[in-house]
């Protein structure tokens, strides 16, 4: 059998392009009905039922603010579990200041260089020590308690790890003047103050003791100065001028 194509070429291809193109405007309304549907579900999501659901949360937060309302004490309850949970902080950040009595035990000079106090204040605002005291030795045994201060260190450990650091810096002394004490012995009054280390009163600084760089006498001229060139004065000769 034999079958003779009558239809050109140019009209097959025209039938083609038609059919593309009914194709691709079907397609086209399909999207376009498909968007148009996603589009009034969102609408009526975004509108009507998130309203409903507002209303509904709305009154169930009223509700439970009504119940809250209602129980005793209800602001010192709060208060009370706010600072239950700020207690491990609260106690990280709280200075030991008890570590003081480490510090007088270690920084007060022996005799004849003791040195007796009457006012001590701990500002923690700006990390300094103020020592009202007086002594009997005078000025020597101020300069003593000095210089030991200015040469104590804090030794502790933070993080399992061993550390040191000078006790005190800007140690100066005030107020200087003489009295009588209860027993009516002369001494010297004196104030003297100094800024200490943050990590003396730390309550993350642990094993935490005081020590002095040296013993006894901590002025410079003692330690400095060789004893033998200090002796008592010579006597005089009897029948001499």
């Amino acid at each position: 059998m034999i079958e003779i194509n009558l239809v050109p070429d140019v009209k097959q291809e025209l039938i083609k392009a038609q059919r593309v193109r009914s194709a691709v405007i079907s397609v086209s309304i399909l999207i376009g009905i498909i968007s148009a549907g996603a589009v009034t579900a969102l609408a009526i999501y975004a509108f009507p039922v998130q309203t409903l659901r507002n209303v509904v949360v709305d009154a169930s937060i009223k509700k439970g603010g009504d119940q809250l309302a209602g129980v005793t004490d209800l602001s010192k309850t709060l208060t009370l579990q706010n600072q239950l949970t700020k207690i491990s902080s609260l106690h990280d950040s709280a200075p030991i200041d008890s570590r003081i009595f480490d510090v007088l035990q270690a920084i007060i000079p022996p005799a004849p260089n003791a040195v007796q106090i009457s006012d001590l204040t701990v500002d923690a605002t700006s990390n300094t020590i103020t020592i009202d005291g007086q002594a009997a030795n005078s000025y020597a045994a101020v300069e003593v308690f000095k210089k030991t201060i200015d040469g104590a260190l804090v030794k502790y450990t933070s993080d399992g790890t061993a550390s040191s650091v000078g006790l005190a810096s800007n140690v100066s002394t005030s107020n200087t003047s003489y009295g009588e004490d209860a027993t009516g012995v002369k001494v010297l009054r004196f104030t003297l103050s100094f800024s200490y280390a943050p990590e003396l009163f730390s309550a993350l600084s642990t094993n935490t003791t005081v020590t002095i760089a040296a013993q006894g006498n901590a002025t410079d001229s003692f330690l400095g100065v060789p004893k033998s060139i200090f002796v008592d004065r010579a006597a005089d000769i009897q029948g001499t001028n």
